[in-house]
């Protein structure tokens, strides 16, 4: 039975304990500003970027190497293979399915919805029976890595309401690490996007999600859970960037994260620094990449889509063109 087994139960309680008032345990890294994009001012200056495409990014670094090359000096980028993939072909030296259940919600992980298919890597979501009519699946990466190092990929989102993430982990609901790279959801239900009919203090943001990066991290010791996300959106991105104000689901983005050390970590948009991350504790665990395709009735995930967008094929599809993966080691 996989390690990740007991988030069966708890992976949707978990959102609601990252959004809310958990801080009586003292463990919770909320600050006044979490909500808003954890960039830097001083980090990003759109007066330096150049016009680019993402086509002419330089394939054997990371993608910020060629806009902004904050590599530091005498450190070189150096790639994993075990850990990236042009998606040629499903290589099972690579990857491989889980197929625990997120609880609290219509799906079912099975592994014919992940499969590659014109040179992607596709998850895709269809139609079963009541109860767990939301057929999905889970990929993981067969190798396992620690900081400091750098992985991205390039994803187009599903065109339905439900996640399509892009993550790192290593553990189950009490005692984890992990790293939320991107959770994106281009189609929110149109409840959910109502602002209209949220309190005033509601935590999530749905009416952004079409263009919206929720990263974040969770550190889970002894069931106690830290957790501090910043959510970046691609209307933020410079001017210069080709994909700025495009929707997850309107073009492949390129989505990534320097795992700096074991406090810090800095998330990346479309070869642009997308916020920083500082956490309290140690990260202890070497961690996995992981790929899937979910969704839930609650709005912080954008609630469950109509079952019969399930059987249309044009936009029930999450798709990776490529993952990459680097280590950072002494020339």
């Amino acid at each position: 039975m996989k390690k990740h087994l007991f988030l069966i139960y708890t992976i949707v309680s978990l959102f609601i304990i990252s959004c809310s008032s958990s801080s009586n345990d003292g463990e919770m890294n909320q600050e006044p500003d979490q909500d808003k994009p954890a960039n830097d001012d001083d980090d990003k200056d759109d007066d330096k970027i150049e016009p680019f495409k993402l086509s002419d990014l330089d394939p054997n670094l990371p993608s910020f190497v060629s806009i902004d090359n904050t590599t530091p000096d005498n450190m070189q980028w150096v790639k994993v293979e075990a850990m990236s993939d042009e998606f040629d072909a499903w290589d099972g030296d690579k990857w491989e399915n889980s197929f625990w259940n997120y609880g609290g919600t219509p799906v079912w992980m099975r592994e014919e919805n992940s499969f590659v298919e014109d040179g992607k890597l596709c998850i895709k979501a269809t139609l079963n029976n009541d109860p767990n009519w939301f057929q999905t699946a889970r990929v993981h990466s067969k190798t396992q890595i620690s900081y400091p190092m750098y992985t991205e990929c390039s994803m187009k989102t599903a065109k339905i309401s439900a996640f399509n993430t892009f993550w790192m982990n290593n553990g189950d609901a009490e005692d984890r690490d992990e790293i939320d790279i991107v959770e994106s959801n281009a189609n929110p239900i149109p409840d959910c996007r109502d602002q209209s009919n949220k309190p005033a203090n509601f935590p999530w943001t749905p009416w952004d999600f079409p263009t919206q990066m929720n990263s974040q991290y969770f550190i889970a010791k002894n069931s106690i859970v830290e957790n501090r996300h910043g959510n970046y959106d691609t209307r933020m991105l410079s001017d210069a960037n080709p994909n700025k104000g495009k929707t997850w689901d309107e073009d492949y983005h390129v989505v990534g994260v320097w795992w700096k050390d074991k406090r810090n970590m800095q998330f990346y948009l479309n070869g642009e620094l997308a916020g920083k991350v500082t956490s309290s504790q140690d990260f202890t665990r070497t961690l996995e990449l992981i790929f899937d395709l979910w969704t839930a009735e609650q709005c912080n995930i954008g609630g469950l889509p109509q079952k019969e967008e399930l059987n249309d094929d044009s936009i029930n599809t999450m798709r990776v063109d490529w993952v990459r993966t680097w280590k950072l080691e002494a020339k």
